[in-house]
């Protein structure tokens, strides 16, 4: 049977009553980064009242003002959504550590760390010393060794193992340290001194 052939007029009166795809997803997409975002706030701000093991995902919802089946499509569990807030900003601390590695003045590098953290001051004291902390040392040292496994051995007497244990260790907890104490005490240029010091002495420049 021979197919009816639409004239231009009525192919573009076709056209026109097609619902518009990419404005709807657009939309779609502009609504599911509100509440990717709302989700992380949302733990954020619990993890400021109690341990990470006693907040519950109906807890970060009702926080979060979404809906329960929400959550779900943007991560398949609690530990997944703390996972993506901590691999994102330990991202931006190894990019910094990375610079310094490969920096003449490792006092400027160090001072572009703590920097970073100052100006995220709020997020990294919650991350390090709230419910999270085990956690996020725990992914820290995880990414350091994924790190550390594409770079050559910064010495020949230090086991690579050992060397990304004790470098993760020592920004960790001496950045947890800072963070605990009240703003202003100790400053960005302080604390820069302070890991330059232990970890140049100890592990960079210890050849």
């Amino acid at each position: 049977m021979a197919r009816t052939k639409q004239s231009p007029a009525a192919l573009s009166d076709t056209l026109s009553h097609k619902p518009a795809a990419t404005s709807s997803s657009t939309s779609r997409d502009a609504r599911a980064l509100r509440s990717g975002q709302a989700l992380r706030d949302a733990l954020l701000a619990l993890l400021e009242r109690k341990p990470f093991d006693q907040i519950t995902i109906r807890d970060i919802c009702a926080e979060a003002g979404v809906h329960y089946a929400t959550f779900f499509r943007h991560h398949p569990s609690k530990e997944a959504l703390l996972d993506d807030i901590a691999k994102d900003q330990i991202q931006q601390l190894n990019a910094l550590t990375l610079a310094i590695r490969g920096a003449e003045d490792y006092q400027a590098g160090f001072r572009a760390l703590c920097a970073y953290v100052e100006e995220h001051r709020a997020l990294w004291s919650i991350l390090l010393n709230g419910g999270a902390g085990a956690a996020m040392r725990e992914e820290w040292l995880r990414q350091s060794r994924l790190v550390a496994a594409s770079e050559a051995p910064v010495s020949s007497w230090l086991p690579v193992e050992l060397g990304t244990i004790c470098a993760a260790s020592l920004i960790a907890e001496t950045l947890a340290w800072w963070v605990a104490q009240p703003p202003g005490v100790h400053s960005v240029e302080n604390v820069a001194g302070i890991l330059h010091r232990l970890l140049t002495s100890s592990i960079i420049a210890a050849r």
